[in-house]
């Protein structure tokens, strides 16, 4: 009986040890939350998406079409963008995909095997965050036939041990905004923090934060009525739809233009047009590549066009209060159309 204890103890004690590694193992992975998932009929993610909706993780296993009778058993192809506080550090990203997929960092993409066909592939990459802002991260997917798998997460290699990413979840002593009888309100309630961004989009630029129950008055929303623009006291900016509770149908909203929080400087006209940038590009001083670079413009970035040459290759945008030149390679119109935009040279 002794010697049955003793084999029995040091096999316990491998078990329990197994068990430990293995929940710290899949406790350090990280598969990110509140995705934004839009899903497109075509194998290109072009056009607009046939629906968007709100994903908890990019985890999926599908034998047949994620959203029957909007999207095709194959051929489709899906973008899913989150935004995440991260400690400054070294992360390996994890991505594996049945037919293709890509992951890109803060505009950068960091893993690319979106033309795979025919069979599961995994990659990883290690990449550098270097602030505590917050990190934009985007996963796009496509399946061409049989069954669709795709999975991304997560784990740090080398992260600070102290810190906190993110702004702090506290409230400015500043009172809030008053709000005028019968005016369509929206409160925070599913989210601790919400993010203020400048264009109704993940891709926009985030100028501001409210919190869990602050309440706002709504005086404007996108088409699908996904993003909504708040009057936050002296100024007005978008926040996404999902988070927010409203007073009543928030489809009364008025429609308002995605180029309204961008202000322009003298002696240039607003066209209406917006442009997003699709990669990292470099803004430059005249429609040339080898004209001075006078900005850098990260991966989703929302650009007011003001301007355009008689080739339609390059468009004059605003970019963070800068006036310049875009290669249009990379840009995708989303709002307005481009032949009301003046052209400019020869």
């Amino acid at each position: 009986m002794r010697t049955t204890r003793r084999l029995l103890l040091p096999v316990l004690v491998l078990t329990i040890a197994l068990t430990l590694l293995l929940s710290i193992t899949v406790q350090a992975q990280t598969f990110g939350t509140n995705w934004i998932g839009q899903y497109y009929d075509n194998a290109a993610l072009s056009g607009d998406p046939a629906f968007s909706r709100i994903d908890q993780q990019v985890n999926f296993v599908w034998a047949a079409s994620p959203l029957p009778g909007q999207i095709s058993d194959d051929n489709f192809s899906v973008r899913w963008t989150t935004g995440e506080f991260l400690l400054p550090g070294t992360y390996r990203f994890y991505l594996t995909a049945d037919d293709g997929a890509r992951a890109i960092i803060n505009g950068t993409v960091i893993m690319d095997f979106f033309g795979n066909s025919g069979s599961q592939q995994t990659q990883t990459a290690d990449f550098t965050i270097t602030s505590t802002a917050e990190t934009l991260i985007v996963v796009e997917f496509v399946d061409r036939v049989g069954n669709a798998t795709v999975q991304f997460f997560w784990e740090p290699v080398s992260v600070a041990a102290t810190g906190t990413p993110g702004p702090s979840p506290t409230p400015t002593a500043t009172g809030l905004p008053p709000i005028p009888a019968g005016s369509l309100t929206a409160t925070v309630i599913r989210a601790s923090v919400l993010n203020i961004r400048d264009a109704p989009s993940l891709g926009g630029h985030r100028f501001d934060r409210i919190f869990r129950g602050q309440t706002y008055r709504v005086v404007g929303r996108n088409d699908d009525a996904s993003w909504f623009l708040l009057d936050l006291g002296g100024r007005t900016g978008w926040a996404y739809g999902y988070y927010l509770f409203f007073n009543r149908n928030e489809f009364t909203a008025p429609i308002s233009s995605a180029t309204t929080l961008y202000g322009l400087p003298e002696g240039f006209s607003d066209t209406g047009v917006l442009a997003q940038a699709r990669a990292g590009m470099r803004m430059r001083a005249a429609p040339d590549l080898m004209s001075e670079q006078t900005g850098r413009i990260t991966w989703g970035s929302f650009l007011p066009v003001v301007a355009r040459t008689a080739a339609g290759d390059w468009y004059q945008v605003l970019w963070k209060g800068t006036i310049g030149w875009v290669y249009t390679g990379f840009l995708k119109v989303v709002e307005g159309d481009i032949n009301n935009v003046p052209v400019v040279g020869s």
